[in-house]
């Protein structure tokens, strides 16, 4: 018994040490589209149960179903339950009152990228057309300072984001939708080919999520960069599809590659307890009642109700917020840099950062 006390000791020690450390490197990760219903709650019993939606109901209820709410969670998202709701913050479990909204008024996805990163829910920027991003992002600003010059990338499956971050002005690796990464390097061959000669069945110009997982996976083991973005998109295209099984089948195996990247990263000396991941979407979606989950944007109701989650360095583990509370997602850019120990000021307003930080 006194072996055991002694090593929990050991164990808490530890993990109290990992939140108070200071924060070296920030990944932020994205999933498109996500609703913060299946987050918290797991999968529909309704929609998995809906011949429309769920063309393998028995399969679906197999992996994903069980009655508990707490438990069906669990088991769509393991990583999410097990390691961050204990060692980290989950925020937008609207049940009890932690809300999390958009600000912009559109609701839909490059005004949601732009307010993520430039802290500033501009209304001019009101359409998915590829227009050069007149703000500056925090990962520009992130990339113009000394100690993290050349140090910032982003890999996203949507080919969008050249024009979010404004990549020629920005002058950070973007690698968006089916761009090829220009690095002689045989992984990063393979990868490119894979891409250039993979189906696509999503359309508009979106490589699929495992390819992007992969560039950048390879990308942190190559290049070490203390500033890295992931954007996966196939939450929303299948979701737009009308389809619930692929939806729910993409948020498992996303939450997988966040599992493998958090172990890697703390496998290595330039990430292990210095690393925070925050982990978030562009908008939400409408409500099952009125078949509207399929949906989003200004006119769906709901679709500003979005999510947040962090673990790392320097996060105060409180685990799910159960307490009323309301962040926005516009906070996200200051947040990023105040976690580096920066100051986000660029020409544009920004929001402030939230407090996730351990004390």
């Amino acid at each position: 018994m006194k072996n055991i006390l002694f090593s929990f000791f050991l164990l808490s020690c530890f993990i109290s040490k990992a939140q108070n450390a200071k924060t070296e490197n920030v990944i932020i990760i994205t999933l498109d589209g996500y609703r913060w219903q299946e987050v918290f709650g797991g999968a529909d019993e309704e929609l998995i149960n809906n011949k429309d939606y769920s063309h393998d109901t028995a399969e679906l209820k197999k992996k994903f179903w069980v009655p508990s709410a707490e438990e069906r969670r669990k088991k769509l998202m393991p990583f999410f339950w097990n390691t961050i709701a204990n060692y980290g913050q989950l925020h937008g479990n609207r049940n009890y009152g932690s809300k999390v909204n958009v600000m912009n008024q559109y609701w839909f996805s490059y005004p949601g990228y732009n307010e993520i990163f430039t802290g500033y829910p501009d209304t001019s920027v009101n359409s998915n057309d590829k227009n050069f991003n007149k703000n500056t992002t925090v990962l520009e600003y992130i990339n113009t300072q000394a100690k993290f010059k050349n140090k910032v990338a982003a890999f996203t499956s949507w080919d969008c984001f050249d024009a979010i971050f404004n990549e020629p002005r920005a002058k950070f690796l973007v690698s968006s939708g089916f761009d090829s990464v220009k690095i002689k390097n045989s992984n990063f061959d393979l990868l490119n080919d894979m891409q250039m000669n993979s189906p696509q069945p999503l359309g508009d110009g979106v490589r699929p999520d495992h390819l992007t997982y992969f560039f950048a996976k390879e990308y942190i083991k190559q290049f070490k960069p203390k500033v890295l973005y992931i954007g996966f998109d196939e939450t929303d295209d299948w979701a737009h599809g009308g389809r619930y099984d692929h939806y729910l089948n993409m948020v498992n195996i996303t939450d997988k590659w966040i599992a493998d990247l958090w172990n890697m990263l703390q496998s290595m000396p330039e990430y292990k307890d210095k690393t925070t991941l925050l982990i978030t979407c562009d908008h939400g979606r409408g409500d099952k009642v009125k078949k509207e989950w399929t949906s989003h944007g200004k006119k769906i109701e709901g679709a500003d109700q979005i999510w947040f989650a962090a673990i790392g360095a320097g996060i105060e583990a409180t685990g799910e917020v159960k307490k009323d509370e309301q962040l926005y997602q516009a906070q996200m850019a200051q947040t990023i840099a105040k976690l580096l120990g920066l100051y986000f000021k660029p020409s544009q307003p920004v929001e402030k950062a939230m407090a996730v930080s351990a004390k």
